[in-house]
């Protein structure tokens, strides 16, 4: 399984890569990206099972990452890992085709409760 990460926080990467591990998924190849442009061309180079974003990056955001890749037709799973959960963030981000919003603090039983419908 291969997951792409994007966060402009290395720190906030480690965590959610670590989080993804204990939720059971400790055999993920995963890669980092530090902003929506990057994770765009993370997900054409390696056409990954499942994309985790923050919302707020620079140069691209994870919204803007998400809706290029629906404009492309990219059906990729997509959730966001984010700092904020406004009822606004939540609908935009259902809109636009993510599958789930984690707000953090997060905990590994979130991440399981999010990803075992996508991932099985």
């Amino acid at each position: 399984m291969k997951v792409v990460v994007a966060d402009d926080s290395r720190a906030m990467r480690m965590i959610v890569v670590r989080t993804l591990r204990q939720a059971g998924y400790d055999g993920a190849e995963v890669v980092e990206c530090e902003d929506g442009a990057e994770g765009l061309a993370a997900v054409k180079a390696n056409s990954p099972d499942l994309v985790l974003s923050d919302w707020n990056m620079p140069n691209m955001s994870g919204i803007e990452f998400l809706q290029a890749l629906r404009a492309e037709g990219n059906q990729v799973p997509f959730g966001f890992v984010t700092s904020e959960g406004s009822d606004t963030m939540r609908a935009q981000a259902d809109e636009s085709g993510a599958l789930f919003l984690i707000a953090k603090p997060f905990t590994a039983d979130m991440f399981s409760d999010a990803l075992k419908p996508v991932l099985g």
